[in-house]
């Protein structure tokens, strides 16, 4: 799957990334077995990790009953199911994540959506250092399909991702967009860009940038513990800023 110049970055590596995880999360229409595009793409960013040492997983959203909502746990808000608490230990445990999409009408796909806002339901937990949850992991983007708006997409995935705590490395987004309307997506014969050096150079180097920072950051026991601990700000503690208790 990976080609020469791919293959010779793994062999020149001089870095341990052994000690870190990382979780791909496919927000495709298509339920499992059907070809994912988004998928192949990001099979490229797993096989680089992979022959790196990192430990990786792929969940397909589509193939889970995912409630709608806010919370934590849907069933305590009256959905019958929710397999989200479930995931959620994955995405946890991944110092790295990776969200794809397909582009429909211009906008990453309805199943996207749902997945930040389950993101953002967790988003309150607290780590051990009283952090938010997020903090001291880092975070990139992959999105596919025959129309315009990858950038667009990856704005709102990678904003969204940052404003929950993940940390954005440079250049985390990859995308193969193909010709305008029908025709052939990523995977299928004929499209040429699996070979597409554009295409392999923003998912490789998104891919090493992925892994150098949250080395770093796993290095350094994440991101310093000062000035943005959510349990010390409603201890009461203003990290030098003057508190109004006591003016």
């Amino acid at each position: 799957m990976l080609n020469e110049k791919q293959d010779a970055l793994c062999a020149q590596s001089e870095w341990d990334f052994s000690s870190l995880r990382a979780l791909f999360i496919n927000r495709t229409l298509k339920r499992s077995p059907a070809v994912s595009h988004t998928q192949g793409l990001a099979d490229v960013a797993l096989e680089i990790m992979g022959k790196n040492g990192v430990q990786t997983d792929s969940v397909r959203l589509v193939d889970h009953t995912i409630a709608f909502g806010v919370y934590p746990d849907m069933t305590e808000h009256g959905w019958p199911k929710d397999e989200w608490p479930a995931i959620y230990p994955k995405v946890q445990a991944a110092n790295v994540l990776i969200i794809g999409t397909p582009i429909w009408l211009g906008e990453k796909s309805s199943v996207c959506t749902m997945l930040i806002e389950r993101l953002y339901a967790m988003s309150a937990q607290l780590n051990d250092e009283g952090q938010y949850a997020y903090y001291g992991k880092v975070g990139g983007c992959i999105i596919t399909g025959n129309e315009d708006g990858a950038k667009h997409c990856s704005m709102n995935i990678l904003y969204s991702l940052q404003y929950l705590g993940y940390v954005i490395p440079p250049q985390v987004d990859a995308g193969w967009i193909g010709e305008a309307g029908p025709g052939p997506s990523y995977l299928d014969e004929g499209s040429g860009d699996p070979e597409n050096d554009f295409t392999q150079r923003n998912v490789t180097f998104m891919t090493w940038n992925l892994m150098h920072l949250a080395r770093i950051l796993r290095s350094q026991d994440g991101i310093p513990a000062h000035g943005n601990q959510r349990s010390k700000w409603d201890a009461g503690c203003r990290f030098n800023h003057p508190n109004p208790l006591y003016r």
